[in-house]
């Protein structure tokens, strides 16, 4: 067999789809080799131990400075293959090219100062992506629940016919949990602080004796470190790393929101099937390759997929927290450089999509009327009834009427398959003459979804509207799914 060429050789090995096939560019350079070890060499820019009296030239930053990105990723696996250490080796290969600097590049760091600094910009970072994406969803779910906020709907629980709601109703709903998953991701990014310099084990010895000794001086490294690097705070404590209950916090709440999309996305699929509501499907889009006619949800089927996925990544920072032994153990390093960067990616792939369909979600008006009309009439038998009373009519003898009529018309529906005829059977009936031109007012939709139009105005204006405030500037732009 021949040579594979550069393309061929790059099909033969595994690619992960949520990268290949899926992720934005911009959350894919997020969790990039180029952006973390750009940022391992910012990180230690941002060391400023000249400004507190260590002799560091200005030649020195500068050289480091103009050689952030010049990384030779080839010298650096090279030097890892050697060293089986990676920040040494991306020291060896910064070093390589800032010689005069050399001397100070890692002076007084330690890998975890590299590492998890990185990783908490990293995570900061992810979530300032995903939360304009996020309030973006809303937004255009907002707009489908104010255009169908009369429009009634049958409700279902159990997933059984039940009272009347709206299809903007149900859709708030859905915005009610995305709102609740934007003000969780909001808090968890704030919650983020930086390590710091702390030191191997979180004494800061180190920088101790880097000072000789002067604490003050210490603290306010760890302060100009912080503040140079966009965080507000440092974790006061912490061993080699911070503490990894902080991963936990970040996957449970890219974890609830996976939850609030698999349910959205399920309810999309069950009103396909009932033909009542349908995600978008392009002209030339094939639902099936056996069965022409199918429209298939595939777009929601694949938020539920990658949804599931998500839902289960908590489960790794939860075991690693509970296995770090004393100041820390590398047991957490391989198994974080998947979980962490496969949630935001993923929750980077399902707002996507899912804000894809928003964009283009299709009701089907005259067949969710025909749903109702098939179920209002049983639906309707307490109006019925009291409009009876009203008229003069005993509620027993009234009961007893439509109990007898409505078994009959649940027998030609579910027996003979025809439509529910209980109200021609009522309008036949002569007992009920006294309301027998009522009946149209009695069957009037809206008169059975109560205040849901009215919830979904307030809704939208006092919670949901005010919570898109700060995305303002991010609202624009549709998604075009490229598969």
């Amino acid at each position: 067999m021949a040579a594979p060429g550069a393309e061929e050789d790059a099909m033969a090995r595994y690619r992960s789809p949520l990268v290949s096939r899926y992720a934005s560019a911009e959350m894919a350079y997020n969790f990039s080799e180029r952006k973390k070890f750009g940022t391992w060499r910012r990180v230690k820019v941002l060391i400023p131990l000249q400004s507190l009296g260590l002799p560091i030239t200005d030649e020195q930053i500068q050289e480091m400075e103009a050689n952030l990105d010049n990384i030779d990723f080839k010298m650096a696996a090279e030097e890892e293959k050697k060293l089986r250490h990676d920040v040494m080796a991306h020291v060896h290969t910064f070093a390589h090219c800032c010689p005069k600097a050399a001397a100070i590049i890692h002076l007084g760091a330690t890998s975890c100062y590299v590492g998890d600094n990185t990783d908490l910009i990293v995570l900061r970072d992810g979530f300032n992506l995903l939360l304009p994406k996020l309030a973006r969803v809303i937004s255009r779910l907002t707009d489908f629940a104010e255009k169908y906020a009369d429009m009634p709907t049958l409700g279902f629980t159990h997933y059984q016919p039940a009272q009347l709601t709206t299809v903007g109703k149900r859709c708030c709903l859905w915005i009610q949990d995305l709102c609740m998953d934007l003000q969780s991701l909001e808090r968890a990014r704030d919650d983020l602080r930086f390590r710091g310099v702390k030191g191997t084990t979180g004494t800061q010895a180190s920088f101790l004796q880097l000072f000789e000794g002067d604490h003050s001086k210490v603290e306010e490294l760890d302060r100009l470190v912080t503040a140079k690097a966009g965080f507000k705070r440092a974790y006061m404590v912490t061993g080699q790393t911070y503490s990894r209950k902080v991963d936990i916090g970040v996957l449970a709440v890219l974890a609830s929101l996976g939850a609030s999309i698999h349910k959205i996305c399920t309810d999309i699929r069950l009103l396909a099937n009932l033909k009542e509501i349908e995600e978008p499907f392009e002209k030339d889009q094939i639902g099936s390759s056996a069965m022409p006619y199918k429209r298939n949800p595939m777009r929601s089927e694949r938020c539920c997929s990658l949804a599931r996925h998500l839902m289960t990544l908590v489960m790794d920072p939860l075991q690693t927290a509970a296995v770090q032994w004393f100041e820390r153990t590398l047991d957490d390093s391989a198994n974080r450089r998947v979980c962490l960067a496969e949630a935001f990616l993923t929750a980077d792939i399902i707002l996507s999509t899912l804000q894809n369909i928003s964009e283009g979600l299709v009701v089907y008006p005259k067949v969710i009327e025909r749903r109702i009309r098939q179920e209002l009439p049983f639906m309707a038998t307490e109006n019925i009834i009291m409009a009876m009373v009203k008229a003069g009519g005993n509620r027993q003898d009234c009961h007893e009427k439509i109990r007898v009529l409505s078994q009959q018309a649940a027998a030609v529906v579910k027996q003979e398959g025809g439509d529910n005829d209980f109200i021609a059977r009522v309008r036949a009936d002569p007992y009920f003459s006294p309301i027998h031109k009522q009946l149209e007012s009695l069957l009037d939709p809206s008169s059975f979804t109560g205040r849901a139009p009215q919830q979904v105005a307030k809704f939208l204006k006092e919670e949901v509207r005010p919570a898109l405030i700060p995305y303002q500037s991010k609202m624009g732009g549709k998604i075009e799914l490229a598969l």
